[in-house]
């Protein structure tokens, strides 16, 4: 009988232990969740006010950020309290204004993320336009050097071929006396004068588009060393607009005897255009990232969950004069049903008997009323309410003490009949 006992005493101080070893854990995480939810506030903020700043003034952008998440916790824990049968309209405008903040916080902190996210892309997508830009240029200049040497040849082999001609007598241009006369005559020298000072220039121009294309290969490795120029890319920049301007001077300079077209120079961006961070506009949404905006939705998302858990403890604890009335009037109702939130509802009208019997039920409506205001109990619809998790505790340790109570009753009942037995 005393191992029984001692074993009794052993079990219950164990339990008794560990409830209070998890008690203090859950308190101490629900504590925890104010810091947080402040602090997700608080980037959420960063990033919104980041945004917003781009497109109104600063001072009027940090105003609608602070009311921008003010009403996503107070919203949050709005939602977690009522129930949207118990006052539909009510509901759904706290859930619209819920909607509103959100939408408004995550499309203005989607341009951070998006900066963040792309910053990146965005930069190969410049090195990109400036390789694509300068290709296309060099192939326009490539196109029409082929096409002018191509000329100078075709003239070249004419003025050979009219040589050939004049030293046989055969040139259409001789007159009848001389034609058909081999030799190098007057004709002949004319012709090979021409054909000679055609020749020489058709190599000069060689020369000279040699030179170009040395131009060219240093404008191209200027630029392949721009994608690996970590350390001073301003320079190397700069080194590749001066390469392309030499290369339009020199190519202008050659081609402008010719009569053609001659390309339009292209305009590359300036360094400062090149290096510039990005700036938030509406222009990132057809670019969408994916990345970037479940980014900003996260960050709000835990913000709305952790507020809405945060509705879970009561702004405040109960005196022990409060909780003997909440427990004394509370008992009075005689309805209780487990909802299907696995919680305790009770309906809080009047039965028929009272009704009957005109009874007053003040007192428990009071209680009622009192456990609604500090977050003891949520209401369903207009006569049900239903035990918030932090009012079970305090049922259950009065309920503890009325039983503590009624059991030292019952010993001394017990051992005054045994005296006066």
């Amino acid at each position: 009988m005393q191992r029984r006992r001692n074993f009794k005493i052993y079990s219950y101080g164990l339990g008794q232990l560990i409830n209070r070893a998890q008690t203090l854990f859950v308190g101490m995480l629900r504590i925890w969740s104010i810091p947080i939810v402040l602090l997700l506030s608080l980037a959420s903020g960063f990033t919104t006010y980041y945004g917003m700043s781009h497109f109104i003034v600063p001072w009027i952008a940090l105003i609608i950020t602070i009311a921008i998440q003010s009403i996503i916790v107070i919203c949050s824990l709005e939602i977690a309290g009522i129930h949207w049968k118990a006052n539909r309209f009510r509901y759904f405008t706290i859930f619209s204004s819920l909607v509103i903040a959100l939408a408004a916080s995550v499309s203005f902190s989607y341009f951070k993320f998006y900066e963040i996210s792309e910053r990146d892309n965005i930069h190969i997508q410049r090195m990109q336009q400036v390789r694509d830009t300068v290709s296309n240029y060099l192939n326009e200049i490539g196109k029409l050097k082929s096409r002018i040497l191509e000329q100078q040849r075709q003239a070249l082999e004419q003025a050979s071929k009219e040589v050939s001609q004049a030293y046989f007598g055969t040139h259409p241009d001789i007159v009848p006396q001389y034609r058909n006369q081999v030799g190098e005559g007057p004709f002949w020298r004319r012709y090979n004068a021409i054909y000679q000072q055609k020749k020489e220039k058709f190599k000069h121009l060689q020369q000279e588009f040699f030179l170009l294309d040395s131009e060219i290969r240093k404008l191209q490795t200027n630029l392949s060393q721009l994608d690996f120029a970590a350390s001073d890319v301003e320079s190397t920049y700069q080194e590749v607009q001066f390469s392309l301007q030499e290369v339009q001077i020199k190519f202008n300079g050659l081609v402008s005897g010719y009569g053609l077209d001659i390309p339009k120079a292209p305009r590359l961006m300036s360094y400062v255009e090149f290096v510039q961070s990005v700036k938030p506009s509406f222009s990132m949404w057809q670019g969408f990232s994916l990345f970037a905006f479940a980014c900003a939705t996260m960050v709000d998302f835990f913000t709305v969950l952790l507020s809405y858990r945060l509705e879970f403890t009561a702004p405040g604890p109960l005196t022990e004069r409060e909780e003997e009335l909440v427990f004394e009037c509370l008992r009075k109702f005689t309805e209780f049903r487990i909802n299907e939130n696995d919680e305790l509802e009770m309906i809080i009208e009047k039965t028929e008997l009272e009704r009957a019997r005109h009874y007053s039920d003040w007192s428990r409506m009071f209680a009622v009323g009192f456990l609604l205001s500090r977050g003891f109990l949520r209401k369903i619809d207009t006569r049900t309410v239903e035990f918030a998790p932090n009012l079970y505790p305090l049922i259950a340790e009065r309920m503890g003490d009325k039983l503590q109570a009624i059991r030292a009753q019952s010993a001394s009942n017990i051992a005054q009949s045994d005296k006066a037995a």
